[in-house]
């Protein structure tokens, strides 16, 4: 008897396997051997450990526990699967060794989904395949609900996202994501810690909004009576941390913004943060390069990965433009032949890209412009966009000899941004200028917001920040770099949904 089902269950379907496994628990319960009674179950190897191990464990008895996920009853013995964190393993139980009663049970009583636990000793069937040959089969939990047949299997993304538990135990490539995702994390953290950067917590409630373009989500603290916001950014705690001589600090952050969601944006999401005291952009520019070159050699064994049907090599070294020099070079159009903000305006036009009407827009916001519009899907392999206009880049210190653009970059792999770096601005003075702007700017936008200039940071500033410099990039889209997801919610184990009504 193979339990594999030819066609999809109805809902009537599926609610009579649900009643009849209830039943069974009953059963179970009434004979005093109720599965959810059961507590720890010594485990001594598991499914991968097996057949890695299967020439020094051939013959000796080991002990597993893992979900039924096959079986085939064949009178006096069967052929099941059970499945664990590290794969798949065939079990192989018949009635002589198991005892009857037993067995008997377990054709009876066990359903595919029950998670169980078996004794036996290793071997290979005559189709090569390693197996436990059980001595010992018991049930550790009973699985209610029928899990999705193998044929149409769990494909809705909708009940995927929603119920990430059930699409882990049925779809294997999604568990083998989030174990590398947690293998990327891993990573990240030792690479940082091996350039001596000292991971810290910062707060993820503040008392008010900065004045940065992210809507904040707000809450209420009521011990202390106050509207408080969930952080939008990690940096400026970060850099406080700096002025207090740690010198070099980062953080895998937790970060929360009240905006739209698309294929690379989740309202919460994980970002890693970092800074290091007396180096510029151009540092940091070599650290992406040698920590994303690190991470994907050690949790994938190659630099050279396909996203999306897209071949790309993060090794060897990455493409270097200023904004000016890609403005130039996909669209034509060149800044330094810009005499004024009405030149930049009027070449913007021809080209059709847009920017805001009357005499608002300056040569920096045309750049900008003309970047989003004719750049960025054109950068697939991996790219460093530096020197970025003063415009929009608050934090980051102005170029001594070009002070209409700052020491900033971000960098793009198959037509995305990845992440984001400053030589940090320094002065204190220029700094709580920018935050006025920025301030004034977001009021203007969203009338009664609480933005507010961060004075506690500008005093900081005050003592002393050293030349620094900071990244920042988003932990889930180099998740889904490596894992080739095409979308955010596939690398989140529980993405953000609108509840059911």
């Amino acid at each position: 008897m193979d339990e594999i089902l030819t066609t999809e269950p109805t809902e009537e379907e599926l609610a009579e396997q649900a009643r009849i496994r209830r039943e069974k628990l009953q059963k179970l319960v009434e004979e005093g051997s109720n599965p959810f009674a059961k507590v720890a179950y010594d485990v001594t190897e598991n499914s991968l450990s097996v057949k890695e191990s299967f020439e020094k464990l051939e013959g000796k008895t080991v002990s597993l526990a893992g979900r039924l996920m096959s079986r085939r009853i064949m009178g006096k013995a069967s052929f099941s699967h059970i499945s664990d964190r590290e794969g798949q393993i065939q079990l192989y139980i018949r009635r002589d060794d198991v005892g009857e009663e037993a067995y008997a049970s377990f054709k009876k009583d066990y359903d595919i989904g029950d998670i169980i636990g078996v004794k036996g000793f290793v071997f290979k069937t005559q189709t090569g395949e390693i197996s436990v040959h059980c001595q010992h089969v018991e049930m550790l939990t009973k699985c209610l609900r029928p899990l999705p047949e193998k044929q149409h299997g769990l494909t809705n993304p909708d009940i995927r996202y929603r119920q990430r538990d059930l699409d882990l135990i049925v779809n294997p490539d999604v568990k083998k994501a989030f174990i590398t995702r947690s293998k990327i994390f891993r990573e990240i953290r030792s690479f940082l810690d091996g350039r001596g950067f000292l991971e810290v917590d910062t707060p993820v409630l503040t008392t008010f909004e900065i004045g940065a373009s992210a809507r904040p989500f707000k809450t209420r603290h009521n011990a202390l009576d106050i509207e408080m916001y969930l952080r939008i950014e990690t940096e400026l705690y970060l850099k406080r941390l700096i002025v207090g001589g740690l010198e070099r600090v980062y953080e895998v952050g937790r970060i929360f913004r009240n905006e739209g969601m698309d294929a690379f944006h989740n309202p919460e999401f994980t970002t890693v943060e970092l800074y290091q005291a007396y180096c510029d952009y151009f540092d940091m520019m070599n650290l992406v390069e040698d920590m994303y070159k690190s991470i994907a050699q050690n949790v994938l064994g190659t630099t050279d990965i396909t996203y999306q049907g897209t071949e790309l090599h993060l090794g060897g070294k990455w493409e270097r433009l200023t904004m000016k020099q890609a403005v130039k070079k996909y669209c034509g159009a060149d800044y330094d032949e810009w005499a004024t903000d009405a030149d930049a305006r009027a070449c913007a036009k021809k080209l059709g890209a847009p920017v805001p009407e009357g005499d608002a827009a300056t040569k920096g916001h045309v750049l900008i412009a003309l970047f989003d519009a004719f750049c960025e899907d054109k950068l697939i392999q991996p790219t460093f966009i530096y020197d970025y206009p003063v415009e929009n880049s608050p934090l980051a210190k102005r170029k001594e000899d070009d002070p209409a653009f700052t020491q900033r970059f971000e960098y793009f792999i198959c037509a995305h941004e990845f992440g984001n770096s400053f030589t940090e601005l320094n002065d204190p003075i220029d700094q709580k200028q920018r935050f006025v702007k920025q301030v004034e700017a977001k009021r203007a936008q969203e009338p009664g917001c609480n933005a507010q200039v961060d004075e506690d940071f500008i005093t900081a500033l005050e003592y002393g920040l050293p030349p620094t410099g900071g990244l920042g990039f988003g932990v889930d889209r180099l998740v889904m770099l490596l894992t080739d997801s095409p979308t955010i919610r596939d690398v989140l184990l529980f993405p953000t949904m609108k509840p059911k009504k």
